[in-house]
């Protein structure tokens, strides 16, 4: 097993910042109590309000992948149909 780690970065269309923000929160509690999480927070860029980043370390490639497909986050892809001017996901590993 090799950890990962991720940098979600979600930008709202403009007008969706706080809805967005209030669905990217309810994401924290139920994702905390996932099997190998080990790190998963949320940030708001200070310079653009509209841009949140989500700094994640997982167990491995398989919890990551298990916390993508998860009830809570494809209820929270649902939800946010149409708020999102863009996602994008980097997933890293450590070294070379």
């Amino acid at each position: 097993m090799s950890e990962v780690s991720a940098i979600a970065i979600s930008v709202a269309k403009p007008g969706y910042e706080e809805k967005l923000a209030e669905a990217l929160e309810g994401l924290l509690a139920p994702t905390h109590k996932e099997r190998g999480m080990l790190q998963y927070e949320m940030y708001r860029d200070v310079n653009e309000p509209r841009c949140f980043v989500f700094i994640e370390r997982w167990q491995d490639n398989e919890t990551f992948d298990a916390h993508c497909n998860s009830p809570h986050v494809e209820a929270y892809l649902r939800t946010t149909d149409g708020w999102v001017e863009s996602n994008r996901i980097h997933v890293l590993k450590q070294g070379k």
